[in-house]
């Protein structure tokens, strides 16, 4: 564990089953309580050889990571977010999870459940103090940007700022929501 002023980092491998409340533990232990929650785990990797060629290993790889991780980390902490009173979750998912590539197959199911766990979850705490929403940046080979309305990826800085207003009290009665970050690269509704 490293410690700064306002920063505390735990390294745990969230592709094991354990680490996620590993994970949630230590932010207790070091901070008392868990109030806010941000998923931001994803990896993705291009299936050129199309449907076939994906093996069970690889979904299951992809499930991991891009869904399993954020329902453990979710599950270990939504005790202490009901408990907060105010708890927030705000999960970084994709625009491939409105928007399927068959060049990632496998990413593009992984975020579509994310999505739509975290919508679910949404009516199931709302009630209980928690809000849930989803922020789907556009992850597309730097070809694609010229397809956006905008022409241009979405900085960084550009995620990060609507992930901190919706983990924030001026987004309160903010749940079930998904934001779409794509520069109008998805053109359906």
């Amino acid at each position: 564990m490293k410690q700064g002023a306002e920063l505390t980092v735990v390294e745990v491998d969230l592709a094991l089953p354990e680490a996620p409340a590993e994970l949630v533990a230590e932010a207790v232990a070091v901070h008392g309580s868990v109030d806010v929650l941000v998923n931001n785990v994803g990896a993705v990797r291009p299936r050129p050889e199309g449907f076939l060629s994906v093996t069970d290993d690889e979904w299951e790889w992809t499930f991991t990571i891009n869904f399993m991780a954020a329902v453990r980390v979710t599950r270990a902490a939504l005790p202490h977010l009901i408990a907060a009173g105010d708890g927030r979750i705000v999960t970084v998912s994709s625009v491939n999870a409105r928007l399927p590539d068959p060049l990632v197959i496998d990413y593009c199911a992984a975020k579509a459940a994310l999505t739509n766990i975290c919508k679910a979850l949404s009516k199931e705490v709302g009630p209980r103090g928690v809000r849930v929403n989803t922020v789907d940046p556009a992850e597309v080979a730097q070809g694609a940007a010229a397809q956006a309305v905008t022409g241009r990826f979405s900085r960084p800085s550009e995620i990060a700022d609507l992930v901190v207003h919706l983990a924030g009290p001026s987004s309160a009665n903010i749940t079930g929501a998904d934001f779409v970050i794509d520069g109008g690269l998805v053109d359906s509704l």
